[in-house]
């Protein structure tokens, strides 16, 4: 079978990044010819790509490529007729792509995953100004409420409708949880959901939590991830922890800022960004992976790749994090945006009254990394494309 794999390519590697190169390698391991088209505008794009459309990271060409990427649509035509795809499979268009590619994929079947809010949230975030939690559809109340000011959402309003009428003319949306899977009702898209996978860990990786208490954050540094509430929480706890912050992004100076500030700087260390494969070495001595985001994450699937190698989660209850963490078990939940419940909770692990034996039960995290397989993942890809090129000769006969 050949599959045209099609997603954005941001300049920071992320997960879905590793979502689409993995699962390109699953399906070429299982003798399909699977090839990856993306956006042009990251080092590693250019180096890993089968495919690369002209995007662009100045805010200026955004404005327009974003609604219309001719460049883009261009790249896919081009793909589409050279490869002859028996499917393609989407993940995230909307940053560099643009709606423009769901025009060009001719009678192909087309499959859509979706690993976040954009499609039905200006910000991606449903993150309010106040860092409550957005309940409410887009809209007219997106710059009203001041998520956004008035010419960004007037720009958006043909990318919103591009984007539209491209879903209606998709075979199968897929969402990454339960929690995205609601939010795209709520926007009027249907979509069904399949488990997404993580990454299994590394043959050489141990546990080894260290002597003192160790609480790791990972992932981006800005707002929606929380990380204020968390440097706040983490002040209010024993003198005796360590908390490290893996990542890099826009807050990264005022959080430095503001560990110096509330008299942790010594306690709290900025390591930057490291690469995916360097991420175990970050999880292996901690107590637990701290992930207080403010908004209702997607999945959250940092918290996933810490279950699956023993390491309990901290994590507020909104969202994905409701959906792949054991309470008690595999980790602990608080109410999202709650500093004291944050802080009770490292409190109850750095003082052994949580996860007393520096991990979760390895049934448990087991049962994680099984519901979670790269492998039973692509698998079921396989059928659903299978599906999809049935049903099509059938239509065509």
């Amino acid at each position: 079978m050949r599959v045209l794999l099609i997603t954005d390519w941001m300049r920071n590697w992320g997960g879905a990044e590793w979502y689409t190169t993995a699962i390109r390698e699953g399906l070429r391991a299982r003798g399909h010819d699977a090839r990856l088209l993306t956006s042009d505008v990251a080092p590693e794009a250019r180096a890993t790509a089968d495919y690369l459309a002209r995007g662009s990271t100045r805010m200026a060409a955004q404005a327009f490529l974003q609604v219309v990427n001719p460049f883009a649509a261009a790249a896919v035509r081009r793909a589409v007729g050279s490869f002859r795809p028996d499917v393609v499979h989407l993940a995230m268009i909307e940053h560099h792509l643009s709606p423009a590619v769901l025009a060009v994929l001719g009678d192909v079947p087309a499959v859509l995953t979706v690993q976040d809010y954009k499609l039905v949230c200006p910000t991606s975030w449903k993150l309010l100004p106040d860092g409550a939690v957005c309940t409410q559809p887009a809209g007219a109340v997106c710059w009203r409420g001041g998520c956004v000011g008035l010419p960004h959402w007037l720009r958006d309003r043909p990318r919103y409708r591009l984007l539209e009428r491209g879903i209606g003319r998709l075979d199968r949306v897929l969402a990454c949880s339960r929690t995205v899977q609601a939010e795209l009702a709520r926007g009027g898209i249907a979509a069904d959901v399949l488990a997404h996978p993580v990454r299994a860990p590394g043959p050489g990786f141990r546990r080894r939590p260290a002597a003192e208490p160790v609480f790791v954050f990972l992932g981006r540094l800005s707002r929606e991830k929380g990380l204020s509430l968390l440097l706040r929480a983490f002040a209010a706890i024993g003198p005796g922890a360590r908390l490290r912050i893996v990542g890099r992004g826009p807050e990264g100076p005022g959080l430095e800022r503001l560990a110096r500030e509330l008299g942790i700087a010594e306690r709290v260390t900025f390591t930057g960004w490291v690469p995916p494969e360097e991420v175990e070495r970050e999880l292996a001595d901690a107590w637990a992976l701290v992930a207080p985001s403010l908004h209702s994450e997607p999945l959250g699937l940092v918290a996933l790749e810490a279950i699956v190698r023993g390491v309990p989660v901290i994590a507020s209850a909104l969202g994905g994090f409701a959906e792949t963490i054991e309470e008690g078990t595999t980790g602990l939940l608080f109410p999202n945006g709650d500093g004291p419940a944050l802080s009770a909770a490292m409190e109850a692990v750095a003082a052994d009254r949580a996860f007393p034996e520096r991990g979760i039960p390895p049934e448990a995290a087991r049962r994680a990394a099984e519901e979670h397989d790269l492998g039973r993942h692509v698998e079921a890809l396989v059928e659903i494309y299978r599906g999809l090129t049935e049903r099509g000769r059938r239509g065509a006969a």
